[in-house]
């Protein structure tokens, strides 16, 4: 099945009262994990690619033709969108879909509304000619992850209802307390903004920080319209894990794929585990 953009799955999903995971990936054992568990479960996914992971695969080209490899080897029937996952720049988002993404996050958030804005609306011209779809951040999402460091800052409602109605993006990311990387204590997600947000926008919304947030709060975002849950740090954790258990266990081990197999297996099992709890199993 050839790469779909990320469009029609979240609309479904809005509709349908279910989310779909974007799950980053890393390199090669991480996408056949993330792919062999969608087709397992009969899921849509969106395969998250920072633009820090692209630089450490290869490049944009290297790795779209790495899941293109893949999804043919491995008989891939669910959709899959390959998604740039915080791009900084119009240039890197043109050059992302140039080599075949299927879709684009311009992060405009560290800028004004304004700027937020114009830049945003560049990529969805761009990338609507081409038939890749858009998402776009207001407010900062806390934490860390990759080349994106942020304190957290909540969206606010007006410069919400302004980039969707300006640029014409098909998905939103508003910080509503969420972080990327682990959390620190319970995390506290502004619901009351996400409803205010979703019945003014009528746009599926994004969950930047899905590592740990308790599953009761997921369904609760989800009912509030949100669709698309991004994953990264829960299989980052699960993988490091088991290659340090297989490493103490085996510490003459060398050849990578004693520890690399079974890594795999726990991302693996991580994302089934998502995709059951985020709803979209059977969704595809």
């Amino acid at each position: 099945m050839p790469l779909v953009s990320m469009t029609d799955m979240l609309n479904k999903a809005l509709e349908g009262k279910y989310a779909v995971g974007q799950f980053n990936i890393n390199n090669l054992e991480w996408t056949q994990a993330i792919l062999g568990a969608a087709e397992q479960e009969k899921s849509p996914v969106i395969l998250g690619v920072s633009e820090g992971a692209a630089r450490h695969m290869g490049g944009f080209y290297t790795v779209v033709k790495m899941v293109e490899g893949l999804i043919h080897d491995m008989k891939i029937s669910v959709p899959v969108a390959i998604h740039l996952d915080h791009g900084s720049s119009f240039d890197k988002c043109k050059e992302a879909i140039d080599a075949g993404f299927t879709s684009v996050m311009i992060d405009g958030s560290h800028h004004p509304i304004d700027e937020n804005v114009q830049i945003t609306k560049q990529v969805v011209e761009y990338a609507h000619s081409k038939g890749v779809s858009v998402e776009a951040e207001v407010g900062i999402v806390g934490g860390q992850e990759d080349d994106v460091v942020g304190e957290v800052m909540y969206a606010k409602l007006d410069d919400c209802v302004r980039i969707v109605n300006e640029t014409g993006i098909d998905t939103l990311a508003p910080a509503l307390g969420s972080v990327h990387g682990p959390y620190k204590g319970e995390p506290n997600l502004g619901f009351k903004e996400m409803e205010e947000i979703r019945n003014a926008v009528h746009t599926p919304l994004v969950l930047h920080g899905g590592t740990g947030i308790p599953e009761h709060d997921i369904k609760k975002a989800i009912s509030l319209g949100t669709s698309k849950i991004n994953v990264n740090t829960e299989n980052q954790i699960a993988f490091a894990k088991v290659v340090r258990e297989v490493l103490a266990a085996k510490p003459d081990a060398y050849d990578p794929r004693t520890f690399i197999q079974p890594g795999r297996e726990a991302i693996k099992e991580t994302v089934i585990g998502k995709m059951r709890e985020f709803g979209s199993s059977n969704k595809a």
